[in-house]
């Protein structure tokens, strides 16, 4: 290398050793405005943490509000209820059924009511080993054993069974409802609910004219309800009375009387020629 490079690199290292380095250092103003704004972000920052901790865990959470919960308990007892109108009867159990329904993500509190009380005390949903199905007033398989269900009903003269009542118990009732045909009768109630009657073959019958004659003779017009039902109650025959729509009794009030009464006058006849007039003042004074 040449000497005279080697010469002024051995002198810049010396100027560089022999000068200082100064660092400059932060004003106490700088540090300080500096710590403010690091604290109000710590703030922030735990304030916004134990707010986010409140939301969850606190009792304005919506996964832990009671209408939430009942919210749940509806889903799935109508869940249970329309897969078995579909014919799916087995049972599920717990998980299963949270997600068929979508209802994974609610929590261990209300996993553990929907066990212990809302499933076990709701008069829809039976409770086997564990596992959960839904529980109709009319528990039907099939065409067959509505049709026993009817004639039972018109045999102990229980009346006719709502179709609201068969459409929930039976899968797939209305299609065996239509394989039935005439083997049921329809009947359709004042407040549009319709009733179905077992349809009873032998009782068709041709009647006597002359009897029918006799039957329409008898008037029934001034005899109500109430007395019907007495009379066939002294026959021994019970009326039907579940299939119907109860009846709501008006109750008349009462007029209560005014408070003011009439005055009676007495007249005073014997008196007369005693009594004085004072319409005109008292006599003798002016």
């Amino acid at each position: 290398m040449d000497p005279a490079l080697l010469r002024e690199r051995e002198l810049f290292k010396k100027r560089a050793l022999s000068t200082p380095a100064v660092e400059k250092r932060k004003t106490t103003s700088e540090s300080a405005s500096h710590k403010k704004k690091k604290t109000k972000g710590d703030k922030e920052s735990s304030s916004g943490s134990r707010h986010s901790t409140e939301s969850t865990n606190g009792s304005f959470n919506i996964k832990t509000s009671s209408g939430y919960k009942f919210g749940c308990l509806a889903k799935i007892v109508n869940y249970m209820k329309t897969r078995h109108q579909n014919g799916d009867t087995h049972f599920l159990t717990i998980d299963e059924i949270l997600d068929e329904t979508k209802l994974l993500d609610i929590g261990i509190k209300q996993k553990q009511w929907l066990i212990t009380e809302a499933l076990v005390n709701n008069p829809k949903i039976e409770v086997r080993d564990a596992t959960y199905g839904f529980k109709p007033k009319y528990n039907l398989k099939d065409k067959k054993a509505l049709l026993r269900l009817l004639d039972k009903h018109d045999q102990l003269g229980l009346g006719g069974v709502l179709l609201d009542d068969v459409e929930e118990g039976l899968p797939n009732s209305a299609k065996a409802i239509k394989a039935l045909g005439d083997q049921i009768i329809f009947v359709t109630r004042p407040d549009k609910k319709k009733i179905l009657f077992y349809n009873d073959k032998h009782c068709q019958f041709a009647v006597d004219e002359e009897f029918q004659k006799l039957w329409r003779s008898v008037p029934v017009d001034s005899i109500d309800d109430e007395k019907i039902e007495e009379y066939l109650k002294k026959q021994g025959i019970s009326s039907m009375q579940e299939t119907g729509p109860k009846k709501v009794l008006h109750v008349q009030k009462k007029k209560k009387q005014g408070g003011q009464r009439k005055r009676q006058l007495v007249h005073n006849n014997h008196l007369a020629g005693v009594l004085e007039d004072y319409t005109d003042g008292v006599p003798g004074k002016k």
